[in-house]
């Protein structure tokens, strides 16, 4: 496992595009699925865009998927964020109110505590079940150990919850966005 570079971000956005193309909150901001398709590269592209002042995103050598984790107390100016944001928008077009919508129902359960945020973690489907999702996310969960410091994320899958259950996280809240997707929020204590 290593850092990503700015060079990975194409082909990791693609891998992420097609990690999400069946997940629920994808399926909400996309509803129509050759949309879906088309968008999600270009949404994940700027996302990743958005953590090189966020924090940091982990792949492996292959780019079979990455982990984007938001730094604890990492308060990036809008002027850092401003450029993925507008690729962001560029890419959800009127889906933007729907990304404001799941943002205000799941921002209210982030921990106020300081702690690292997995914002995102998606595997290829060709290589999911071969343990890189879990490879992906064991070195900040180590640190986050070490700092004594609390992990966190959002859940858009019910299947996936036994996957972070057995990294240490538990179920802290279950949040359903209005006319949209159930959530679950997942707290890790450092361990």
């Amino acid at each position: 496992m290593r850092e990503a570079t700015r060079r990975d971000r194409f082909e990791i956005a693609h891998s992420l595009a097609r990690a999400f193309q069946d997940d629920p909150v994808s399926e909400f901001l996309f509803p129509d699925a050759s949309v879906r398709a088309r968008r999600l590269p270009a949404f994940y592209t700027a996302i990743l865009r958005m953590f090189d002042h966020l924090g940091l995103v982990q792949t492996d050598h292959q780019l079979r998927g990455a982990a984007a984790w938001q730094a604890p107390s990492i308060k990036p100016t809008l002027l850092d964020v401003l450029p993925a944001m507008i690729g962001m928008g560029i890419a959800l077009r009127s889906s933007w109110l729907r990304l404001s919508k799941l943002n205000a129902a799941v921002v209210p359960f982030h921990p106020r505590e300081p702690h690292w945020y997995l914002a995102i973690l998606g595997t290829d489907p060709a290589a999911q079940g071969s343990g890189v999702g879990s490879a992906l996310i064991r070195p900040i969960l180590r640190r986050c150990d070490d700092e004594r410091i609390p992990g966190y994320l959002e859940s858009s899958k019910e299947a996936n919850i036994s996957f972070y259950q057995h990294h240490g996280f538990h179920v802290t809240q279950e949040i359903q966005v209005s006319d949209g997707p159930r959530i679950w929020a997942m707290l890790r204590e450092p361990q």
